[in-house]
C-alpha cells in the first residue's frame, strides 16, 4: 500500500493494519496516509489539499 501524498510505501504490522491513516474527503473516500505525511501537515485540511 503507497501513500497518496508522498507515494512511499507503508509498513504494516503483525495484524495487516497500515503504520498510518485513513482520511476521508467531503465525498466519503478513504485516502491513506503514511505517518511521517501525518506528522509534517497535521490537519485533515493540509493533507485533502496535497492530493
Amino acid at each position: 500500500m503507497k501513500c497518496e501524498v508522498c507515494s512511499k510505501s507503508i509498513a504494516k504490522t503483525f495484524l495487516d493494519k497500515i503504520k498510518g491513516t485513513y482520511v476521508k474527503d467531503e465525498k466519503g473516500k478513504p485516502h491513506v496516509v503514511c505517518f511521517e505525511c501525518q506528522k509534517n501537515l497535521k490537519d485533515k485540511q493540509a493533507i485533502l489539499g496535497k492530493l
